[in-house]
């Protein structure tokens, strides 16, 4: 049965964001399922919670305007399906505290809301994310980057919502921290090696914005 309810939730959300063009497209939800499935079993966690928090964990968020706090698409798929009341509490409380919030971001409180944060968060990072990091800011208009416009640190969640900044900022004010945010033994292993993609490409970006790469002295 609980088989039957996971693979639910695979063609729901294959439907549900089949028009995404943000980077929170049906294939990333289906990595932070398969990433936190991986640690959930080194963990010894619940799978069935971490399955299902992972596959809906974006149905409700507030970048894709899909959504609202009241957690109403995940809530929804999970009653229709029947789960009880316990087990919906569990993955909604989840659902509700992994996501990134500047200052605000909280650690959630059991095991698999860890894992299923630490999942999404690695997603987050390495060449998937640094391709999912320029997807998104295209799609919200943000500018490549800009010597002119500042990183901004220590941003509040309401701030850190509606900020738009560069692309490049983004790296500074979120992805490069993730690393040290990890809540797992296997995310924070994953996570180093995914950061050092990141800063080697960091410094081939500088050296090719300042035309670096070709000039010599």
């Amino acid at each position: 049965m609980d088989d039957k309810i996971v693979e639910s939730a695979i063609e729901y959300i294959r439907i549900f964001f089949a028009d995404d063009a943000s980077g929170h497209d049906f294939y990333h939800s289906l990595r932070v399922y398969k990433t936190a499935t991986y640690i959930a079993e080194r963990e010894n966690a619940n799978l069935f919670i971490v399955k299902l928090a992972a596959l809906l964990h974006d149905v409700d968020d507030y970048k894709l305007k899909r959504g609202n706090d009241e957690l109403k698409n995940a809530r929804e798929f999970l009653i229709i399906n029947n789960l009880d009341k316990k087990d919906i509490k569990c993955i909604c409380d989840i659902i509700s505290e992994i996501s990134f919030k500047g200052i605000n971001t909280c650690t959630p409180s059991t095991i698999e809301g860890k894992i299923v944060q630490d999942a999404d968060r690695l997603d987050s990072i390495g060449a998937i994310g640094i391709a999912r990091t320029f997807t998104y800011g295209g799609s919200v208009g943000r500018a490549i980057y800009s010597p002119e416009i500042m990183v901004r640190e220590n941003m509040e969640q309401s701030e850190y919502q509606n900020y738009i900044g560069t692309t490049i900022n983004h790296f500074y004010e979120k992805l490069l921290m993730v690393k040290n945010q990890m809540n797992t033994q296997e995310g924070n292993r994953i996570a180093e090696q995914r950061h050092l993609y990141m800063e080697e490409y960091l410094k081939t970006f500088f050296c090719e914005w300042d035309c670096q790469d070709f000039i010599r002295n």
